[in-house]
Formats: structure tokens, sequence, C-alpha cells
């Protein structure tokens, strides 16, 4: 009797075990959705819809998030899917979840007119460059108070110092040139910006943060 008694209590205890081996437990949201999770919650903070389309968010966030070396948490999406006759700089505090900065941006005068449809990493192309950048630090050019970039896109935009594209002002790059010419005016292959927030942007972006141009 004690016999069976003892077994009885042994296979108790042993069926539970069994039962849960070899079981993997499923969080309530996956791991692949989870980087999902967070870039919806940033594009929703940060009042994006409407003005940035998510996808180009997702890829900005993702290039942000990849890139090794960073040393703030400031994202700047340059979408040249768009004409330069619209706004597709944005620098977006991601610490703050917030966007600062909204503007226009040239492309290279041999990118494409309005629109830019031809891009490359070379020298003396005079062609934008696409890719990753991390922003270094500051100097005065040809173009005035200007921010040097690093290229972290292999054979994309791995040229960027050669080439000597920078974030700099231009007058052509204000909206007024938009109002007198029908189009915004075209760089040498430099992201160039409005004069009136060129200083200001470099100051914010510079020494460290991320850049991510697409097309």
């Amino acid at each position: 009797m004690k016999k069976s008694l003892l077994l009885l209590v042994l296979a108790c205890l042993i069926v539970p075990l069994q039962a849960t081996a070899g079981v993997t437990h499923t969080p309530h949201h996956s791991s692949q959705s989870q980087p999902d999770l967070l870039i919806k919650d940033v594009y929703k903070k940060a009042k994006l819809q409407g003005v940035m389309d998510y996808q180009v968010f997702k890829e900005g966030y993702t290039a942000y998030f990849n890139t090794k070396g960073r040393k703030k948490q400031l994202l700047t999406i340059i979408d040249y899917s768009k004409p330069s006759t619209q706004k597709r700089f944005y620098v977006i505090d991601l610490k703050r979840n917030k966007l600062v900065y909204y503007t226009y941006v040239t492309h290279g005068v041999n990118s494409g007119g309005k629109v830019a449809t031809k891009f490359s990493n070379v020298v003396n192309s005079r062609q934008t460059s696409l890719g990753t950048f991390l922003t270094d630090n500051t100097y005065y050019g040809g173009n005035g108070y200007s921010l040097r970039l690093d290229g972290l896109t292999h054979g994309v935009n791995d040229n960027a110092r050669r080439r000597y594209i920078v974030v700099h002002g231009a007058k052509y790059a204000d909206e007024s040139f938009i109002r007198r010419n029908g189009y915004l005016g075209r760089s040498w292959g430099c992201p160039a910006l409005p004069t009136h927030l060129a200083r200001q942007i470099i100051d914010t972006i510079k020494n460290g943060s991320v850049i991510y141009a697409r097309a």
C-alpha cells in the first residue's frame, strides 16, 4: 500500500515536468514586432503623420539604430523622393520625440532638375549621395559655415570626405529662390540648407548625429 502511494506521488510530480519540457513560452509580442512598436510609438509622439511617410521614418530610424559611433539622440532624414520645391529635410529629436526642423534642402546639379533621379559616390560627379552619414565637426570654407560628413554606406556614400560633401547654407536653397524661379537651386552634391536656418541646424546636428538620405 505504501509502495503504491509512493509511486502515485512520483507520477504526479513527473507529469507536470514532462508537460512543460520543450515548451517555449511565447511573449505577448514577438521579438520581431518590438522594433515596429517602438518606431510607431516615436512616429506618433513626434506627430509625424501627414508630414513624413511612416515607411520613410522607419528606414531612417533603422539606419540610426544600426549606426555605431553616434553620440546624439538626433536623426536627420532627407527624402529625395520629393521634389526640391517641397520641404524634405527633417531633424527629429529622439530623446524628446519631437520634430525640431522641417525645411528645404538641395540636391546636386547633375542629379536632376526639380526632382533628383541620379545619385553617385564618384568624385566630381556633382551628384547627390544617398545612404547613412555621421556628422563630424564644423569649419568655415567657400560656402561659409559648414559641417563635415562621414559616409557610412559602403560603395554608396563612403567618398563623402573626398568629394567634400558637407552641409552648408546657400541663398539658392531659400524658399524665395523657388518663388522667383519655380524650383530650388542645386549644389555640387552637398545638402545645402536655407541661409536663415543653416547655422542653427548645423549646430544642432554636428558632432555625432545620424543623417539618412533616401530616394
